[in-house]
């Protein structure tokens, strides 16, 4: 054999030995695509089915959180309370005051079981829904209950505010702040722009106060308030969780601070992303 045939022939077996480990690296490439592939595919359908349980956990979470809050402000002492005062009315002949309490009263259970539905309402929706369910206490509580709403000129009343939060706050304050003072009681309730992305409610009464409040409660009020309290905690950490909905809360009594007695109740809203 030749020196050049020798040549040919080592080149020859080298080219096969390259051709194998070639082949034998693109397998192994191949091989492990496939299982990369796999386990991108497997992640990504567990992520898929957590995400999925997630949004199914908080849907659910979410309604029952509605409900509660529905049946908080539809309990049955504020339906019993209207219907009696529309009875009375009916019974001292006074068409037009019963008229009118009707009115409102059906017009405050519409809204309730709208707004329920919801997450979000606009600002003029909730201001509206507040001045019904005041101009409806008022009714019942004639003269010892007064009422303002008050809301900056600088405050966007279509931006949104989330549903079924500020009016238990403000039947807390008409039920146990006004409703045990001697002395005609006022609420007020305003509504101020702080930054692009912030606002803030502050509902103020000049009744009893948190503290006396307690004292004078009932175990079944008590559970009725505590209740309304772990609904609205809830729902704000939820709000915040998954809405990105940052909402500060809290609750003095004003003689904490002041001479003044009666409850002071502030929310600041910061607008999510």
């Amino acid at each position: 054999m030749s020196g050049e045939e020798k040549v040919e022939k080592i080149e020859n077996a080298f080219s096969e030995e390259m051709f194998f480990l070639l082949s034998g690296a693109a397998l192994l490439i191949a091989v492990a695509v496939v299982i990369l592939f796999f386990v991108f595919v497997t992640r990504k359908n567990k992520l898929i089915t957590e995400k999925t349980m997630s949004i199914n956990s908080y849907e659910k979470k979410m309604v029952e959180l509605e409900l509660h809050a529905l049946r908080s402000q539809m309990n049955p002492h504020f339906v019993h309370n209207s219907l009696n005062a529309i009875q009375y009315y009916i019974q001292m002949n006074d068409i037009d005051q019963s008229e009118n309490y009707l009115t409102r009263f059906s017009k405050l259970v519409r809204q309730f079981f709208d707004y329920s539905r919801k997450q979000l309402i606009t600002i003029e929706e909730e201001i509206e829904l507040i001045s019904n369910y005041l101009a409806l206490e008022k009714l019942r509580f004639e003269d010892k209950l007064s009422y303002e709403i008050v809301c900056d000129e600088t405050v966007d009343v279509a931006a949104s505010i989330p549903s079924m939060v500020l009016q238990p706050i403000i039947e807390n304050a008409v039920n146990h702040g006004i409703f045990h003072k001697k002395t005609p009681g006022k609420v007020t309730v305003t509504f101020s722009q702080l930054s692009n992305d912030s606002f803030s409610v502050v509902v103020k009464d000049d009744g009893i106060g948190i503290k006396q409040s307690k004292k004078l409660a009932k175990n079944t009020i008590k559970n009725q308030g505590s209740h309304s309290s772990q609904v609205l905690d809830e729902r704000l950490k939820l709000l915040e969780q998954i809405d990105n909905w940052h909402v500060e809360y809290t609750i003095k009594d004003r003689s904490d601070f002041g001479t003044q007695q009666g409850t002071i109740v502030t929310l600041i809203f910061k607008l999510p992303n």
